[in-house]
């Protein structure tokens, strides 16, 4: 009795977890169409060169304030979930502490793109990129004790605050007069407006919390959130580092191609990354329950993969709808685009099959591991872009991360199955590769004996592929029933 009682929890658990996830994606569907479509127009206005060097900015600020954090954040989220006083007896140390590394983090990306060539107007652009995205990353450290305490709508919320804020100031911009610096103080704008935010509601759900300086607290923080930091950084250059390579050993030009495609590389895995640190604090929730784990392994693994295998199956048959925007460009430029988009949405896949087994890794202490496997995967990113870059550009951009993300997407399955007592669904994984299979299969000769216009094309495919996952046995009819209440 007490093991059925036991699973009749875990199911209830599960059904509510899907409800917030399905709370988190709608919101995020409700922003981010929206941002895409006004990004798309910032390049267009401001030109290809210019916004490869914004982007190129971009990544120096996100590596060093990612690395700012020193891991603090997963860690305070890890440790909140399981122990609930930690909180209280912790959290007044780590506050002043994360404020002193955002001081640091600012005149460090200063140094950085210094070292690396910048000069004068770019070092202030540089400044104001980076200062929005230090108080970004504050924001995040304060959401993760509310992911902690499982109060994920109201973290789903804070999610796209900054975005939707954002959004409503660069579409004042746009009919008053668009230029580089209003873009770029709209971004700090929004980016503090959050923070204070996301400040106030843990305030007010948690109390105020007093600041407490403790050195040993804090060095044991520091020592034991080491891993993280080292993981946090791997994964911040890994996956943006091309953008500044290109722009420094190819040209500001191709640097914004790529920024184009990858643009939408970024709001597809938005998804993922919205969904992946509920299964994180989830996962940290049961550290020593293998079999609690596996059921939310099986979970999250259909909840993250099917809704993007369809994603990724129509940008690789009608990639080129999505940079109808671009007015100023040639149809050379957006060839170019769409080829990068289409080789970039292989390596979404491959992010779709596995990223969940890097979260699962990283909330049961093998962070350490994960961190070695994706610092390789780096190298082998460096090697590749400095032969290819020079001579192919953004195409060559795009394929090397792909070939990094399959060789950094074995290593988790090879940790999982050796470090781990959870293992790896073989089975659903290949029903899934099925699915996806039989979707393009499918899609390949609707577009071979029809001629449709894309919407009525992807429309006559949703339900296909609706179809197929039924008929995979990938969702079963009666987990619909249950999850709409008829079961």
């Amino acid at each position: 009795m007490p093991v059925i009682l036991s699973v009749l929890s875990f199911l209830v658990g599960i059904k509510r977890f899907f409800g917030n996830i399905s709370f988190v994606v709608l919101l995020n569907l409700l922003v981010k169409p929206g941002w895409l479509m006004v990004e798309n127009l910032v390049q267009d206005r401001l030109g290809h060169a210019t916004f490869g060097l914004v982007a190129a900015l971009s990544v120096i600020a996100t590596v060093v304030a990612a690395l700012a954090d020193l891991g603090l954040t997963p860690y305070a989220v890890r440790r909140v979930a399981a122990e609930p006083n930690f909180l209280a007896e912790t959290f007044p140390t780590l506050l002043p502490l994360r404020g002193a590394l955002n001081v640091v983090a600012l005149p460090a990306m200063v140094l950085v793109g210094w070292l690396m060539g910048y000069r004068g107007p770019e070092l202030l652009l540089l400044l104001g990129v980076g200062a929005a995205l230090v108080l970004t990353q504050y924001g995040q450290f304060l959401r993760g004790t509310l992911q902690a305490h499982q109060k994920f709508n109201t973290d789903a919320v804070l999610s796209v605050v900054e975005k939707f804020v954002l959004l409503g100031a660069v579409l004042l911009l746009l009919p008053l007069g668009f230029s580089l610096p209003r873009y770029v103080g709209a971004r700090l704008g929004a980016a503090a407006f959050t923070a204070v935010l996301t400040y106030g509601l843990m305030t007010r759900f948690f109390g105020r919390v007093k600041y407490r300086w403790q050195g040993p607290v804090a060095r044991t923080a520091l020592r034991a959130s080491l891993p993280f930091a080292l993981m946090t950084l791997v994964y911040g250059m890994n996956e943006r580092i091309d953008m500044l390579m290109l722009e420094r050993l190819a040209s500001p030009t191709e640097a914004g191609y790529y920024a184009g495609a990858y643009r939408w590389v970024d709001a597809v895995m938005m998804y993922a990354w919205t969904v992946l640190p509920l299964f994180f604090a989830k996962f940290a929730s049961v550290p020593k329950d293998a079999g609690a784990q596996r059921q939310l392994l099986m979970f999250g693994q259909r909840i993250v993969t099917l809704p993007m295998l369809f994603i990724v199956a129509f940008v690789l048959f009608r990639g080129e709808v999505v940079f109808w925007q671009f007015t100023h460009s040639s149809p050379a430029e957006v060839a170019r685009m769409t080829l990068c988009l289409k080789i970039l949405f292989l390596n979404v896949l491959v992010h779709a099959f596995f990223a969940i087994y890097s979260t699962l890794l990283t909330s049961t202490t093998h962070e350490r591991a994960v961190s070695w496997l994706v610092g390789l995967s780096i190298l082998l990113n460096i090697g590749l872009n400095l032969f290819l870059l020079p001579r192919y550009g953004a195409v060559a951009a795009s394929l090397d991360t792909l070939l990094c993300a399959v060789a950094v997407s074995v290593g988790y399955l090879v940790l999982v199955a050796r470090r781990t007592g959870v293992g790896v669904p073989g089975r659903l994984l290949a029903r899934l590769l099925l699915a996806f299979g039989l979707l393009c299969g499918a899609w390949y000769m609707l577009q071979y004996g029809l001629f449709l216009s894309w919407w009525v094309e992807a429309g006559v495919m949703a339900v296909v592929f609706g179809l197929i996952v039924l008929g995979t046995g990938l969702v079963r009819r009666k987990e619909l029933m249950s999850l709409t209440g008829k079961g």
